[in-house]
């Protein structure tokens, strides 16, 4: 217990500026480089490629541990790795020569003169990668129930592992409880599918075994935070837990004293004799039985008959809860029939569809020409601003083009530019005419710009007569 009483080493309680925790993070550092470094030469997304990784740094994790002979080099490793493991497809000397020049590069390797020796954070990260391999393997050789269950007593061991002996395994006791709520979830969704096979009591005993186990091993994992200055903030969670594994022990005991008690069921004797009373209060307990209890509700008494112990006994098809409509009384009933008797479908009229009437109309080509320039006089407008000189032409029926260009835009060159733009466009759609005259005598205006002839200026614009 002394050793709980002190707050556990934790990364996320030291400072960031800590030399430990520098340290620390250099190794995991080191780890990250050796996956990336090797992952460029091999694929790693190949599991076969993995695997021949880990069997070579297990060959370094032997020969440190005094189980093998000493590793002189590269091609030692490489003529071992072929007498220790039937690999089809083994690595060649030259990849065997580059795993070993990458682990010397993040110091997981010193190489000597005659040997290769396993410095300690090779060491250390080489026993994680293989322990977090294992832990994999030994998780997907159970069922998806059984996952859950293993994840929980490995989390309970590794509490044990390293919050007993005052290093953080992070948060083991909540990873252990969440754990079993989703094997208690996936027992709950397939507590039918179960019921429904033959051969499913051993593996009900042995989740029901396994969610013994993690009670007690829950119980003493709290036991041991007792004393801890947070057990208050531990409370809820020592509710929970109780709480879940009392659900889950509950829960698999009452499967597995359904499935005996339909075997049991089975092998007894059928009598002619039906006592109502027993048949009625079999029936009331069916509704929501007690986890624990060994009373089926129907959708469990089904799925046992889908093992079909009996010729016949399985019905194929789907069971779905439903309501009976409720009763009706004997006037609505009534009202019914009589709408039903007397009901007339409305049926729209049918209207006159009026015929289409084609009226053919002839215009002169005048007035086609019109009605074109019309058009392309719009479209003029719709790219060419022509506004502005339309509206100084309302209020002067005639001025000089140079009094039309400063007075109805600026003096600006661009405006100049687009007010004679839009002059001739008026020009060419008829609107306005203009006249070249010979006067010398005009204002002159401050401008930005110059004409190229200035008799120009003095031509006049008139507005045309419609």
């Amino acid at each position: 217990m002394e050793k709980v009483d002190r707050p556990l080493i934790s990364i996320f309680q030291f400072d960031d500026s800590a030399p430990e925790v520098i340290q620390s993070m250099k190794d995991i550092a080191s780890l990250s480089g050796v996956l990336s470094d090797l992952g460029s030469q091999y694929s790693f997304e190949a599991p076969t490629q993995i695997l021949r990784f880990l069997r070579l740094i297990q060959l370094f994790n032997e020969e440190a541990l005094g189980l093998d002979e000493p590793i002189e080099n590269a091609e030692t490793v490489y003529y071992r790795y072929q007498n220790r493991y039937k690999d089809p497809e083994p690595p060649s000397k030259k990849s065997v020569e580059q795993t070993v020049n990458v682990l010397v590069k993040y110091n997981w390797l010193s190489k000597q003169s005659r040997q290769l020796k396993l410095r300690d954070v090779g060491k250390r990260m080489m026993d994680a990668i293989i322990r977090l391999a294992n832990d994999s393997l030994a998780y997907y050789m159970e069922d998806d129930i059984g996952r859950s269950l293993f994840q929980a007593r490995r989390d309970a061991e590794l509490s044990e592992a390293y919050d007993d002996h005052g290093i953080s395994g992070g948060n083991k006791i909540a990873s252990m409880i969440r754990n079993v709520e989703n094997a208690i979830q996936l027992m709950q969704e397939r507590e039918l599918e179960m019921l429904a096979d033959r051969n499913a009591l051993p593996q009900l005993e042995l989740i029901h075994q396994l969610m013994g186990e993690l009670e007690v091993k829950l119980q003493e994992r709290l036991r041991q935070f007792q004393t801890l200055e947070d057990s208050l903030i531990l409370a809820n969670l020592m509710q929970k837990g109780t709480a879940v594994l009392a659900e889950g022990t509950n829960l698999s005991l009452g499967m597995i004293n359904k499935y005996l008690k339909f075997t049991h069921m089975q092998k007894t004797p059928l009598t002619s004799s039906i006592q109502p009373e027993k048949v009625r209060e079999f029936i009331s307990q069916m509704f929501d039985p007690p986890l624990d209890s060994d009373i089926p509700n129907v959708y469990q008494l089904l799925s046992f008959m889908e093992q079909d112990q009996y010729e016949g006994e399985a019905v194929d098809g789907l069971w779905i809860p439903f309501k009976f409509a409720s009763p009706l009384s004997a006037v609505a009933i009534e009202e019914a029939v009589h709408y039903l008797e007397t009901y007339e479908p409305l049926v729209e009229s049918d209207e006159m569809v009026e015929e289409l009437v084609f009226v053919s109309e002839e215009i002169s080509m005048d007035q086609m020409e019109e009605l074109m320039g019309q058009s392309n006089w719009l479209l003029t407008k719709s790219m060419i601003e022509t506004q502005d000189i339309e509206l100084f032409l309302d209020k002067h029926e005639e001025a000089s083009i140079e009094q039309v260009v400063i007075e109805a835009t600026t003096d600006q060159w661009s405006d100049a530019v687009n007010a004679l733009t839009a002059i001739s466009a008026l020009v060419g759609n008829k609107k306005i005419t203009i006249h070249k005259t010979g006067q010398t005598n005009l204002p002159e205006y401050e401008r930005k710009w110059e004409w190229m002839n200035r008799e120009d200026r003095a031509n006049i614009i008139r507005k045309r007569n419609k």
